[in-house]
Protein backbone atom coordinates (compact mmCIF):
# COMPACT_ATOMS: atom_id res chain seq x y z
CA UNK A 1 0.00 0.00 0.00
CA UNK A 2 1.49 3.28 -1.16
CA UNK A 3 1.10 5.61 2.25
CA UNK A 4 1.94 9.50 1.48
CA UNK A 5 4.08 11.21 4.02
CA UNK A 6 4.30 14.77 3.41
CA UNK A 7 3.41 17.00 6.16
CA UNK A 8 3.30 20.69 6.37
CA UNK A 9 4.63 22.92 8.88
CA UNK A 10 2.59 25.99 8.33
CA UNK A 11 4.68 27.54 4.95
CA UNK A 12 7.73 24.49 5.49
CA UNK A 13 6.60 21.23 3.32
CA UNK A 14 8.88 18.21 4.54
CA UNK A 15 8.38 15.18 2.28
CA UNK A 16 8.11 13.48 5.48
CA UNK A 17 8.07 14.13 9.64
CA UNK A 18 11.21 12.71 10.25
CA UNK A 19 14.13 14.94 10.32
CA UNK A 20 17.54 15.14 12.76
CA UNK A 21 17.75 17.77 15.77
CA UNK A 22 20.03 20.39 16.38
CA UNK A 23 23.18 19.36 18.48
CA UNK A 24 22.95 15.86 17.33
CA UNK A 25 23.97 15.41 13.81
CA UNK A 26 26.66 18.00 13.56
CA UNK A 27 26.64 19.82 9.93
CA UNK A 28 25.36 16.33 8.37
CA UNK A 29 29.10 15.97 6.62
CA UNK A 30 29.77 13.39 10.11
CA UNK A 31 27.19 11.36 9.09
CA UNK A 32 27.28 11.19 4.96
CA UNK A 33 28.80 7.41 5.57
CA UNK A 34 25.62 6.46 7.90
CA UNK A 35 22.53 8.22 6.48
CA UNK A 36 20.24 8.88 2.85
CA UNK A 37 19.88 12.28 3.36
CA UNK A 38 17.17 12.40 0.88
CA UNK A 39 15.30 10.06 2.81
CA UNK A 40 14.82 12.49 5.64
CA UNK A 41 11.96 15.07 5.94
CA UNK A 42 14.99 17.29 6.77
CA UNK A 43 18.26 18.25 9.02
CA UNK A 44 18.61 20.69 11.63
CA UNK A 45 22.58 21.38 11.99
CA UNK A 46 24.28 22.59 15.16
CA UNK A 47 23.19 25.68 16.69
CA UNK A 48 24.88 29.02 14.97
CA UNK A 49 25.48 32.32 16.98
CA UNK A 50 26.90 35.54 15.80
CA UNK A 51 30.09 35.35 17.37
CA UNK A 52 32.62 31.90 17.54
CA UNK A 53 32.30 30.27 20.95
CA UNK A 54 34.25 27.49 22.57
CA UNK A 55 31.62 26.39 25.01
CA UNK A 56 31.73 24.69 28.41
CA UNK A 57 34.35 23.18 29.97
CA UNK A 58 34.77 19.61 29.80
CA UNK A 59 33.64 17.40 30.55
CA UNK A 60 30.42 17.54 28.87
CA UNK A 61 28.83 14.68 28.39
CA UNK A 62 27.86 11.70 30.48
CA UNK A 63 25.62 8.89 30.70
CA UNK A 64 22.80 8.65 32.72
CA UNK A 65 20.09 5.94 33.41
CA UNK A 66 17.96 6.27 29.90
CA UNK A 67 19.66 8.81 28.52
CA UNK A 68 22.78 11.51 28.62
CA UNK A 69 23.70 14.84 29.91
CA UNK A 70 24.76 17.46 27.86
CA UNK A 71 27.14 20.47 28.17
CA UNK A 72 28.50 21.46 25.28
CA UNK A 73 27.56 25.54 25.15
CA UNK A 74 26.74 26.14 21.73
CA UNK A 75 30.35 25.12 20.93
CA UNK A 76 30.55 26.92 17.41
CA UNK A 77 32.61 29.14 14.52
CA UNK A 78 30.02 31.60 14.32
CA UNK A 79 27.61 32.60 11.86
CA UNK A 80 30.07 34.37 9.22
CA UNK A 81 31.92 30.69 9.29
CA UNK A 82 28.55 28.51 8.88
CA UNK A 83 27.13 30.77 6.04
CA UNK A 84 30.82 30.67 4.05
CA UNK A 85 31.13 27.03 4.82
CA UNK A 86 28.22 25.13 6.09
CA UNK A 87 25.14 26.37 4.33
CA UNK A 88 26.49 25.43 0.37
CA UNK A 89 26.82 22.07 1.93
CA UNK A 90 23.91 21.93 3.80
CA UNK A 91 21.93 22.96 0.95
CA UNK A 92 22.52 20.43 -1.84
CA UNK A 93 21.52 17.29 0.51
CA UNK A 94 18.27 17.07 -1.37
CA UNK A 95 16.57 17.63 1.43
CA UNK A 96 14.65 20.22 3.59
CA UNK A 97 17.15 22.32 5.73
CA UNK A 98 16.57 24.06 9.01
CA UNK A 99 19.16 26.61 10.58
CA UNK A 100 19.11 26.49 13.72
CA UNK A 101 19.86 29.99 15.76
CA UNK A 102 20.93 31.22 19.23
CA UNK A 103 21.36 34.93 20.09
CA UNK A 104 21.75 36.63 23.37
CA UNK A 105 19.34 39.56 22.73
CA UNK A 106 16.38 40.02 20.78
CA UNK A 107 18.40 42.29 18.07
CA UNK A 108 20.89 39.73 17.38
CA UNK A 109 17.97 36.98 16.59
CA UNK A 110 16.81 39.48 13.99
CA UNK A 111 20.37 40.36 13.09
CA UNK A 112 21.51 36.63 12.22
CA UNK A 113 18.29 35.62 10.61
CA UNK A 114 18.41 38.87 8.47
CA UNK A 115 21.47 37.69 7.20
CA UNK A 116 20.20 33.91 6.86
CA UNK A 117 17.65 35.42 4.40
CA UNK A 118 20.02 37.88 2.83
CA UNK A 119 22.49 35.11 2.33
CA UNK A 120 19.21 33.17 0.03
CA UNK A 121 18.77 36.21 -1.83
CA UNK A 122 21.92 36.71 -3.39
CA UNK A 123 22.41 33.29 -3.53
CA UNK A 124 21.64 31.41 -6.92
CA UNK A 125 20.09 28.37 -5.12
CA UNK A 126 17.20 28.65 -2.08
CA UNK A 127 19.48 27.19 0.35
CA UNK A 128 17.76 27.60 3.73
CA UNK A 129 14.42 26.44 4.03
CA UNK A 130 13.52 27.62 7.30
CA UNK A 131 14.93 28.70 10.85
CA UNK A 132 14.63 27.40 14.23
CA UNK A 133 14.93 29.64 16.95
CA UNK A 134 17.11 28.14 20.04
CA UNK A 135 15.33 29.58 22.66
CA UNK A 136 15.70 26.84 25.01
CA UNK A 137 19.34 25.94 25.46
CA UNK A 138 19.93 25.01 29.49
CA UNK A 139 23.55 25.02 29.04
CA UNK A 140 24.28 28.90 28.20
CA UNK A 141 23.80 31.86 30.13
CA UNK A 142 20.73 34.06 28.21
CA UNK A 143 19.02 31.19 26.18
CA UNK A 144 17.26 29.69 28.07
CA UNK A 145 15.53 33.33 29.44
CA UNK A 146 14.09 33.76 26.21
CA UNK A 147 12.16 30.58 26.63
CA UNK A 148 10.68 30.84 29.96
CA UNK A 149 9.16 34.40 29.58
CA UNK A 150 6.04 34.40 26.81
CA UNK A 151 6.76 38.00 26.60
CA UNK A 152 10.12 38.09 25.82
CA UNK A 153 9.63 34.62 23.73
CA UNK A 154 7.09 36.32 21.35
CA UNK A 155 9.54 39.32 20.93
CA UNK A 156 11.79 37.42 19.60
CA UNK A 157 9.54 35.43 16.90
CA UNK A 158 7.98 39.06 15.95
CA UNK A 159 11.43 40.28 15.27
CA UNK A 160 13.06 37.25 13.46
CA UNK A 161 9.81 37.72 11.02
CA UNK A 162 10.45 40.91 10.12
CA UNK A 163 13.58 40.94 9.73
CA UNK A 164 13.23 37.72 6.77
CA UNK A 165 11.06 35.77 5.25
CA UNK A 166 11.90 32.17 6.10
CA UNK A 167 9.15 30.14 7.98
CA UNK A 168 10.32 30.54 12.16
CA UNK A 169 9.62 27.10 14.14
CA UNK A 170 10.21 28.36 18.26
CA UNK A 171 12.05 25.89 19.95
CA UNK A 172 10.96 25.84 23.29
CA UNK A 173 12.40 24.52 26.81
CA UNK A 174 10.37 21.82 29.38
CA UNK A 175 12.11 23.97 32.52
CA UNK A 176 9.07 26.02 33.23
CA UNK A 177 5.54 25.21 35.22
CA UNK A 178 3.64 25.22 32.31
CA UNK A 179 4.64 25.59 28.25
CA UNK A 180 1.38 26.32 27.10
CA UNK A 181 1.16 30.20 27.12
CA UNK A 182 4.53 30.95 25.48
CA UNK A 183 3.99 28.24 22.97
CA UNK A 184 0.67 30.50 22.60
CA UNK A 185 2.85 33.83 22.55
CA UNK A 186 4.52 32.41 19.87
CA UNK A 187 2.23 31.37 17.81
CA UNK A 188 0.78 34.53 18.03
CA UNK A 189 3.64 36.25 17.33
CA UNK A 190 3.91 34.50 13.76
CA UNK A 191 5.53 31.47 14.39
CA UNK A 192 5.29 28.94 11.84
CA UNK A 193 5.52 25.49 14.16
CA UNK A 194 7.08 25.24 17.65
CA UNK A 195 9.81 22.43 18.41
CA UNK A 196 8.97 20.41 21.57
CA UNK A 197 11.11 19.65 23.43
CA UNK A 198 14.69 20.74 24.79
CA UNK A 199 16.39 19.27 27.25
CA UNK A 200 15.25 18.97 30.78
CA UNK A 201 17.91 20.61 33.09
CA UNK A 202 19.85 17.65 35.49
CA UNK A 203 23.08 16.95 36.62
CA UNK A 204 25.18 13.80 37.57
CA UNK A 205 27.71 13.44 40.79
CA UNK A 206 31.07 11.99 41.74
CA UNK A 207 30.07 11.32 45.03
CA UNK A 208 33.65 9.92 46.08
CA UNK A 209 34.94 13.38 45.11
CA UNK A 210 31.99 15.37 46.18
CA UNK A 211 31.72 17.15 42.65
CA UNK A 212 29.66 17.13 39.48
CA UNK A 213 30.54 15.12 36.87
CA UNK A 214 29.87 18.03 34.20
CA UNK A 215 32.67 21.01 34.03
CA UNK A 216 29.62 23.05 33.88
CA UNK A 217 28.11 21.57 36.95
CA UNK A 218 24.72 21.19 35.11
CA UNK A 219 23.52 19.89 31.69
CA UNK A 220 20.56 18.96 29.30
CA UNK A 221 19.24 15.14 29.83
CA UNK A 222 18.01 14.35 26.66
CA UNK A 223 17.19 10.20 25.24
CA UNK A 224 14.34 8.08 26.68
CA UNK A 225 14.19 9.01 29.74
CA UNK A 226 11.97 12.32 29.00
CA UNK A 227 9.99 11.36 26.32
CA UNK A 228 6.46 10.92 28.94
CA UNK A 229 7.81 14.25 29.79
CA UNK A 230 7.76 14.94 25.94
CA UNK A 231 4.84 13.56 25.05
CA UNK A 232 2.61 15.32 27.95
CA UNK A 233 3.81 18.79 26.73
CA UNK A 234 3.26 17.93 23.21
CA UNK A 235 -0.50 16.65 23.76
CA UNK A 236 -1.09 19.84 26.11
CA UNK A 237 0.41 22.24 23.79
CA UNK A 238 -1.48 20.62 20.88
CA UNK A 239 -4.79 21.64 22.50
CA UNK A 240 -3.79 25.32 22.82
CA UNK A 241 -2.05 26.16 19.81
CA UNK A 242 -3.07 26.20 16.10
CA UNK A 243 0.07 26.34 14.66
CA UNK A 244 2.36 22.82 13.78
CA UNK A 245 4.34 21.17 16.70
CA UNK A 246 7.92 19.10 16.19
CA UNK A 247 7.95 16.39 18.73
CA UNK A 248 11.43 15.61 20.12
CA UNK A 249 12.64 13.79 23.34
CA UNK A 250 13.60 9.99 23.57
CA UNK A 251 12.67 9.10 19.93
CA UNK A 252 14.16 5.67 18.98
CA UNK A 253 11.83 3.54 17.09
CA UNK A 254 8.75 3.59 14.91
CA UNK A 255 6.43 3.42 17.69
CA UNK A 256 8.25 6.40 19.55
CA UNK A 257 7.30 8.48 15.83
CA UNK A 258 3.68 7.69 15.73
CA UNK A 259 3.11 7.97 19.40
CA UNK A 260 4.24 11.34 19.11
CA UNK A 261 2.37 12.10 15.85
CA UNK A 262 -1.13 10.55 17.58
CA UNK A 263 -0.57 13.09 20.41
CA UNK A 264 -0.18 16.13 17.99
CA UNK A 265 2.55 16.52 16.31
CA UNK A 266 2.59 17.00 12.93
CA UNK A 267 7.07 16.23 12.59
CA UNK A 268 9.46 14.47 14.87
CA UNK A 269 13.30 15.41 15.15
CA UNK A 270 15.40 12.33 16.52
CA UNK A 271 17.98 13.50 18.40
CA UNK A 272 19.93 11.31 21.03
CA UNK A 273 19.59 8.17 19.27
CA UNK A 274 21.74 9.52 16.48
CA UNK A 275 24.77 9.19 18.18
CA UNK A 276 24.62 5.18 19.51
CA UNK A 277 22.89 4.10 15.72
CA UNK A 278 23.54 6.72 13.15
CA UNK A 279 21.14 5.52 10.45
CA UNK A 280 18.11 5.25 12.62
CA UNK A 281 16.76 8.29 11.12
CA UNK A 282 16.55 6.93 7.44
CA UNK A 283 15.36 3.71 9.04
CA UNK A 284 12.31 5.26 10.79
CA UNK A 285 11.38 6.96 7.70
CA UNK A 286 10.75 3.53 5.79
CA UNK A 287 9.42 1.80 8.77
CA UNK A 288 7.23 4.66 9.63
CA UNK A 289 5.68 3.86 5.65
CA UNK A 290 5.31 -0.05 6.53
CA UNK A 291 3.72 0.83 10.01
CA UNK A 292 0.72 3.19 8.37
CA UNK A 293 0.69 1.09 5.52
CA UNK A 294 0.04 -1.99 7.58
CA UNK A 295 -2.81 -0.29 9.54
CA UNK A 296 -4.23 0.68 6.07
CA UNK A 297 -3.87 4.19 6.65
CA UNK A 298 -2.61 5.99 3.40
CA UNK A 299 -1.77 9.70 5.06
CA UNK A 300 0.51 10.66 7.53
CA UNK A 301 -1.82 13.48 7.92
CA UNK A 302 -4.87 11.18 8.92
CA UNK A 303 -3.15 9.91 12.27
CA UNK A 304 -2.04 13.47 13.56
CA UNK A 305 -4.02 14.65 16.95
CA UNK A 306 -5.82 11.51 16.94
CA UNK A 307 -5.20 10.41 20.23
CA UNK A 308 -8.73 10.41 22.48
CA UNK A 309 -8.19 10.81 26.26
CA UNK A 310 -9.39 8.61 28.34
CA UNK A 311 -12.70 9.52 30.19
CA UNK A 312 -12.89 10.80 33.92
CA UNK A 313 -15.07 9.94 36.02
Amino acid sequence: MSVELGVELGRLRLRNPVLVASGTFGYAREMAAFVDFTKLGGIVPKTVTPLPRTGNPPPRTVETSGGMLNSIGLDNDGIDYFLENHVPYLSGLGTAFVANIAARTTEEFATMAGRLGEHIRKADRPGIDAVELNLSCPNVSGGVDFGTNAERAAEVVRAVRESCDLPVIAKLTPNVTDVRPIAEAAAKAGADAVSLINTLQGMAVDWRARKPILGANLGGLSGPAIKPVALRIVWQVAQAVDVPIIGIGGIATVDDVLQFLVAGASAVQVGTANFYNPSVSSTLVDGLAAALGEEGVSRVTDVIGTLTANELG
